[in-house]
């Protein structure tokens, strides 16, 4: 894994040369990922970990064809670089409060998810408005597999939950959801400051790496207010 590590990083340096010289001009395309994958000899997994690095310098950014994102006050929050990243990058302060970041062992959800393993690393988040509400109240689950096994106990380091499954090689391809309106129970309403019953949006995902195994399992309460789910179809690519 680090000469893997070390390839993905050493393509973003390549790619980020290019584009700052010049050579991928503002508003054009760069070579669709096959082209890529040729070119650097390497595999589509290793190629989409350099891409990732040149997203969270700022340098491109990347939309599925189809498929749908969620905003924040209108910014655009990418479950690739991490929502917190992407509010920062837009001068938006929304404190995060972890309420829980523990390996745990859950076989109703291995069941769900079709997996063999039952360990998972739980982290679970509010977001809050400066005056203390809350905004939006997350509940990550990842398989505790491979490097991301003992992530809990190691500690993130300062980084975020999506730099750990990059770095670990967990890259997402595909995600589906699921999205409704219901309202906060009475331990959701005391964590978010809300009041009994209010309605959020409910958003379930499952994250997907190339291979079809799981990266992320994520289950959020959004507050309609602030955040809105938007569906895009038609072609994509990155700028």
């Amino acid at each position: 894994m680090p000469g893997q590590v070390q390839k993905h990083h050493r393509i973003a340096r390549v790619l980020a040369d290019e584009i700052r010289s010049g050579v991928h001009s503002d508003g054009s395309r760069l070579p669709g990922e096959h082209a890529l994958t040729q070119r650097f000899g390497v595999s589509r997994t290793t190629l989409r970990q350099a891409l990732q690095v040149l997203g969270e310098q700022g340098l491109i950014s990347t939309h599925a064809g189809i498929g749908s994102f969620i905003t924040f006050d209108g910014t655009p929050l990418d479950n690739r670089l991490g929502w917190a990243q992407a509010l920062a990058e837009q001068g938006i302060e929304l404190p995060v409060e972890v309420l829980r970041f523990e390996e745990v062992t859950d076989r109703e959800l291995a069941r769900e998810l079709a997996l063999e393993t039952t360990a998972f690393i739980a982290l679970d988040r509010v977001r809050r408005l400066a005056d203390g509400q809350g905004v939006s109240l997350e509940r990550s689950r990842v398989p505790a597999v491979g490097e991301l096994a003992g992530l809990a106990r190691r500690g993130l380091g300062g980084g975020s939950l999506s730099t750990a499954l990059v770095a670990a090689g967990r890259v997402t391809d595909s995600g589906e959801g699921l999205v409704s309106v219901r309202g906060l129970d009475a331990a959701e309403a005391a964590l978010l400051n809300r009041s009994p019953g209010e309605s959020f949006l409910h958003l379930a995902q499952v994250y997907r790496a190339a291979d079809g195994s799981v990266v992320e399992q994520v289950t959020s309460l959004l507050d309609p207010v602030r955040f809105q789910l938007h569906v895009r179809s038609g072609r994509g690519g990155q700028p």
